[in-house]
Order: C-alpha cells, then sequence, then structure tokens
C-alpha cells in the first residue's frame, strides 16, 4: 500500500491510495493528525486539489482538538479523581505490607499498596485492574456480536495505544483495543468492539463499511462524537 506525503504549508497530510470508491479525510486525536484515503488511481495532484477545499474544515478539527479537556497527570493519591466507565471515582491509597490491589465500593477506589510504593508502582497496579475489568466484559461484547455479524474473532489483545482506540487485523481475525476505554461508559466501549468487528468483513474505511455500521449499529456516529468529546488521556503522545 502506497503512501505519500502533501505539504500545505505547515501542514503535512499523509496520503494513500486503497481499493476504495471515494476520498477520505481525516483529522485523527490527540495532536490533530491528518490522512487522506484515495482511490487506487488517484493522482497526487487531484488527492492535493481535494485537501486544498478542506482546509477549512482541517483547521476546525484541529482547533476542537486542542480545546477538548485532558486529564491532568494522575499522581495516584489520597482524594484523587479517576473515571471508570464514565464514573469519576475519588482514590483511597492504603500502605500496608499486603499484596497490592484495587477494589470499588459506589464512589470510591482504593488502591492497597505496599509502604513506600513509587507512583510507577501504583500506576501499574492500576492499569493491571483495569484490563481486568476489560478482560471481564469484552468477551461478552464479543460473543453478542459475532452472531449478528457472522464473524469470529479469534483472539483479542488489550493495550496502551496512542492515537487509536482499537485496530483490526481481518486476516488473523484479531482485534486490539485500548486499555483507556475502561475510562469511557460501557455503551462507547461496545461501539469500538463493532467497530473493529466489522472490519472483519471490510478491512477500510469504505462506503461498504460505513453502510454495515448504518446496519448493525445505526447510532455510531453519536457514539463516536460522544467517544471524542470525552477527556484525553493525560499521557504525552507522540507521533
Amino acid at each position: 500500500m502506497k503512501t505519500e506525503t502533501i505539504q500545505l504549508g505547515e501542514l503535512s497530510i499523509l496520503v494513500t491510495r486503497k481499493a476504495i470508491k471515494n476520498v477520505h479525510l481525516s483529522v485523527h486525536p490527540p495532536a490533530g493528525r491528518v490522512t487522506l484515503s484515495a482511490p487506487t488511481a488517484t493522482r497526487l495532484e487531484v488527492a492535493r486539489a481535494y485537501a486544498i477545499t478542506k482546509l477549512g474544515w482541517i483547521r476546525d478539527q484541529q482547533a476542537r482538538l486542542r480545546q477538548q479537556s485532558r486529564e491532568t497527570p494522575r499522581q495516584f493519591v489520597e482524594r484523587e479523581s479517576h473515571y471508570l466507565w464514565g464514573r469519576r471515582h475519588l482514590l483511597t491509597v492504603i500502605q500496608r505490607d499486603v499484596r497490592p490491589s484495587v477494589t470499588l465500593d459506589h464512589k470510591r477506589l482504593t488502591l492497597s499498596v505496599r509502604p513506600g510504593s513509587p507512583q510507577s508502582k501504583r500506576a501499574e497496579v492500576i492499569h493491571e485492574w483495569h484490563k481486568s475489568l476489560l478482560h471481564a466484559l469484552v468477551p461478552t461484547l464479543i460473543k453478542k456480536w459475532e452472531p449478528k455479524l457472522g464473524v469470529q474473532v479469534t483472539e483479542y489483545f488489550l493495550q496502551r495505544m496512542k492515537t487509536k482506540w482499537g485496530s483490526c487485523n481481518h486476516r488473523a481475525g484479531h482485534i486490539r483495543l485500548n486499555t483507556e476505554l475502561v475510562k469511557k461508559p460501557k455503551d462507547l466501549v461496545e461501539y469500538v468492539v463493532v467497530h473493529e468487528m466489522i472490519h472483519l468483513l471490510e478491512p477500510t474505511h469504505s462506503e461498504r463499511f460505513q453502510a454495515l455500521l448504518d446496519t448493525h449499529y445505526p447510532t455510531w456516529r453519536e457514539a463516536r462524537a460522544e467517544l471524542n468529546e470525552l477527556p484525553l488521556s493525560a499521557e504525552v503522545w507522540r507521533e
């Protein structure tokens, strides 16, 4: 798959040619990276002309991303706010000489760590707990949607991802999900799972892909918009 770059002043746009019918322009969080997917036979000059007509829209999308709220860096200290399934919880930290753990009671998260545990260890404990929650949810969503979509997910993976909520390897039948999803409402997690599973039917973001989403998950546009409006992670994102 050939890629080229269009330079419009200070704006760089990565152009990828695919077996699609129409041009698709995207502005990606968190930093506003711009990509353009075009039909295989599209000349670079044509793609450039199209991008120029969309410069105002690109700038608007990038400005929205810059204004989007971000979490302040988590310190994992007493009475710090942490989000889980879209709800805010206050953290209680208990230092005791037992195996580290995390428990949830109504609006309070309790993190138990050994005395003197550094911030990095506290972050690791919370992250592993987040993964356990996703491991409890994701298989049920996959099982729910496999018969609806007529696909089979051979394996799924959870990992930190810097610029995507999920990805799909359609040839292997694998999907990958961003562990940050544990902070979002469960219906938005379901949207991301369905999105990646539909890629098993259609690998690209083509018109067919959007039609499949329209058929199986009609509210996908609202879900995508809500997901993109929620606070971004405090992580320093690099592209």
